[in-house]
């Protein structure tokens, strides 16, 4: 899976290209709303499509507990059953072992572990992930990989780097051997692994590398480190990263990370913030996040960002959101979301026409000027 049109930031590692998928071209620097369940909270396909949306995520491992491999391959795949017709990455189920350790037991094999839902006992190994992920039909699969936690020692972070090779590995061997199910086309992404030792990081990038991915995530970080750490191992392993492939960053993440890591050079994030942070009333503006329950929100009779184009600030006032909250309308969870999600894509959008401008260095700036990243708790 190549970059396309590839265009470079003369003064950052910032880049903007083009992704090509059966369902559809992506423009990157991108960012996926994360669908869990199959389902982007709150949100409707047409909501997605209308705020910029080009590829969500779903969840291996929520999906296999809830509906099941069968009812979805016998829908003809996620897109279909979710009415989705664009892109979608679908992440191994790597991260819920890391997540939800007390429920499973890791071996060489693979992961043994106990449903959150009914507490029976499932079974994941990187050729069990690549099989789920062919059922669902995923336009971009993750390779199998244990998420290392934070903290950890060296020896421990090196342990599970190994471990994560060689399911990887593994994964790839698997995924060249089938063949997918819905007459579309799948990419397979290797995930960088390492936690914050940048030699650990270093070896992992060119491991993976070597072997042959469709793309690279960088994965481990984001789970409790500084955020100068997180900086610091994206910057290392993206100098390592092939220039013309695609590079995700998992699990972020904040506007302000956004835009640190689309200048050390990273193509792909995803993260739960927009929405989940929507249905706490903080809602994002560029001169930062807004907490709209607040009372000094009671009389404002604006939109949330009066620059904004986006369904919600067309349409409502910051007042009129801040009553639906304290009344308990189940219409602020769509509102606030469609806003949000809204915010990202026109963030994404907005850096990637400074980068083909070769103006990214000054976005920066002024992107940072601007945002008060402490606003909401004014």
């Amino acid at each position: 899976m190549h970059l396309e049109s590839l265009k470079s930031c003369s003064s950052t590692k910032a880049r903007a290209g083009k992704l090509r998928t059966d369902h559809g071209d992506i423009e990157t620097p991108v960012f996926m709303p994360v669908g869990t369940a199959g389902s982007v909270k709150a949100l409707s396909p047409e909501d997605l499509m209308q705020t910029g949306s080009q590829i969500i995520l779903g969840n291996t491992y929520h999906l296999l507990l809830r509906p099941g491999m069968e009812v979805i391959h016998s829908a003809g795949g996620l897109h279909k059953f979710m009415s989705w017709k664009y892109p979608v990455l679908t992440d191994s189920g790597g991260y819920q072992v890391f997540s939800l350790e007390r429920m499973n037991k890791i071996s060489e094999e693979g992961v043994i572990f106990q449903s959150r839902i009914d507490g029976s006992k499932h079974e994941l190994s990187p050729e069990i992930s690549m099989d789920i992920q062919r059922s669902l039909g995923s336009d971009i699969v993750m390779a199998f990989d244990e998420c290392t936690a934070y903290p950890a020692s060296k020896e421990t972070a090196q342990k599970s780097m190994d471990l994560t090779h060689r399911w990887e590995r593994r994964s790839l061997k698997y995924f060249r051997e089938t063949e997918p199910l819905y007459g579309h086309d799948q990419r397979l992404f290797g995930i960088v692994q390492g936690s914050v030792y940048p030699d650990l990081r270093k070896d992992s990038a060119k491991c993976l590398v070597d072997m042959g991915f469709d793309g690279y995530a960088i994965g481990g970080l984001s789970v409790g480190e500084p955020k100068e750490d997180m900086y610091a191992m994206t910057d290392v392993v993206t100098d390592l990263l092939p220039e013309d492939q695609p590079r995700y960053l998992m699990g972020v993440g904040k506007p302000e990370d956004l835009v640190r890591a689309v200048a050390l050079g990273v193509d792909m994030f995803d993260c739960v913030l927009p929405t989940r942070n929507a249905r706490h009333g903080i809602l994002f503006t560029w001169d930062g996040p807004i907490a709209v329950k607040a009372a000094r929100e009671k009389e404002v009779h604006e939109p949330v960002d009066k620059y904004c184009e986006c369904y919600t600030c067309k349409n409502f006032m910051r007042s009129y959101l801040r009553h639906l909250f304290k009344a308990n309308e189940l219409l602020v969870y769509r509102l606030a979301s469609i806003h949000n999600v809204h915010f990202y894509h026109s963030l994404m959008a907005a850096m990637r026409s400074s980068i083909l401008e070769d103006s990214f260095s000054q976005f920066q700036v002024d992107f940072f000027n601007r945002y008060d990243i402490k606003r909401a708790g004014e």
